[in-house]
């Protein structure tokens, strides 16, 4: 048998978001589980202009490698009418990215762990520091509430959305 590993995956989206959001929860909570969540933030698009997006990061453990869950995360998002275009930054129904798979570095063409944008975007760091503060980022050693601490956090300003999932197997942070 497999060894149980931590995953996190920041979930977002900027088109019907609460019902893609609250689909990609439960998407989640059917294939993985008992989930951890962040609180859920608002945020700007970058990259492109359109509308703002909602984010939030879900914990969770799994027995699955990362190229699978990698897989089902793409799946998830095709099911939810996710269109990939040309550009890498456009509208989207749904973006789930693998963050963090325990304390596993990858970088490959297939995939890169743990994601650049924990370091890079406020509306991936500031959830993921809330949901597990005390996780030591696997490249730089340093505790993820220290990273959110030392965030430019005025140059992507953020607003917390009150938004509840009815799940009884999602575990608040």
């Amino acid at each position: 048998m497999s060894a149980v590993a931590r995953v996190y995956v920041s979930i977002g989206s900027n088109i019907e978001r609460e019902k893609n959001i609250r689909a990609a929860v439960t998407a989640l909570r059917r294939r993985y589980g008992t989930l951890q969540l962040s609180p859920v933030y608002q945020s700007r698009p970058v990259g492109f202009e359109g509308d703002d997006f909602l984010n939030l990061v879900a914990g969770f453990d799994t027995d699955e490698p990362p190229l699978a869950i990698a897989q089902s995360l793409h799946d998830i998002e095709q099911q939810h009418g996710r269109v990939r275009g040309p550009s890498r930054f456009s509208a989207r129904t749904l973006d789930l990215d693998l963050l963090l798979y325990d304390d596993l570095i990858r970088n490959d063409r297939e995939l890169r762990l743990p994601r650049d944008e924990i370091a890079a975007h406020a509306f991936v760091l500031r959830p993921l520091s809330e949901l597990a503060p005390e996780r030591r980022h696997p490249r730089t050693g340093i505790t993820l509430a220290e990273m959110w601490r030392g965030f430019d956090a005025a140059s992507q300003p953020l607003t917390r959305v009150p938004m509840t999932f009815d799940d009884s197997d999602c575990a608040p942070a």
